[in-house]
């Protein structure tokens, strides 16, 4: 996976008590030719520092509208990850390909 566009685009806000998937929209590219990743594993780490060392990674899935591939994952209560009022998190995600595995920040996830 050579290109992977939108990096750190997200900006969204969410309510602590709100169960919802956190969609990031991968437009990956092998050799200038797009590529369909959603074959590949997703994996999201959600941190309040700008680093992913030491983060728990979490399961993510695949969704693809009309043709664009979103890698997700479900948070909030009795999600894949429940996160805390009044935190900032940066939102991580990993695509696990061969050979690359790229980790990519894919922006801000503010819960209120």
């Amino acid at each position: 996976m050579e290109d992977w566009k939108g990096e750190g685009d997200m900006k969204e806000t969410i309510s602590a008590l709100s169960k919802e998937y956190i969609r990031v929209k991968v437009d990956a590219e092998k050799s200038g030719v797009t590529y369909d990743p959603t074959g590949d594993v997703v994996t999201f780490a959600f941190t309040t520092v700008n680093s992913p060392v030491g983060a728990t990674w979490l399961a993510g899935t695949w969704e693809t509208v009309n043709g664009e591939h979103f890698a997700r994952c479900m948070v909030g209560p009795a999600g894949t990850v429940t996160l805390v009022a009044g935190n900032t998190y940066i939102v991580w995600v990993k695509i696990t390909d061969s050979p690359e595995v790229p980790i990519k920040n894919a922006g801000i996830l503010q819960v209120i």
